[in-house]
């Protein structure tokens, strides 16, 4: 089992920063790839953006390319996902999640077994 907290959550003014954290425990060994994911009032839930955890080949959901970045620390125990200039409609609950069968696509939730319980961010126009 791998267990994953994430922190960083808040609100923001459109335009501004964030950094979402993803501290993860247990058997991290089969977190082939992790991702970040996210839910909007009434929306399904989204792929955000994704990584292999060794080569750190990473992809992005088209929204967010060029204002988010996804990385991890050097011990691949903790993910980040760096948010800049965020819109309204980047408000959601995000949720870290780690799997192994990365071949599914990095950015579909049928990539991962393991989901955190979310952190809310929530951008003001």
């Amino acid at each position: 089992q791998v267990q994953l907290v994430e922190s960083g959550g808040g609100s923001v003014q459109a335009g501004g920063s964030l950094r979402l954290s993803c501290t993860s425990s247990g058997d991290t060994y089969s977190a082939y790839c992790m991702g970040w994911f996210r839910q909007g009032p009434g929306k399904e839930r989204e792929g955000v953006a994704g990584v292999v955890t060794e080569s750190g080949i990473t992809t992005y959901t088209d929204s967010v390319k060029g204002r988010f970045t996804i990385s991890q620390d050097s011990a691949k125990t903790t993910l980040y996902l760096q948010m800049n200039n965020l819109k309204p409609e980047d408000t959601a609950m995000y949720y870290c999640a780690a799997g192994k069968n990365c071949w599914r696509g990095l950015t579909a939730p049928m990539t991962y077994e393991h989901w955190g319980q979310g952190t809310q961010v929530t951008v003001s126009s």
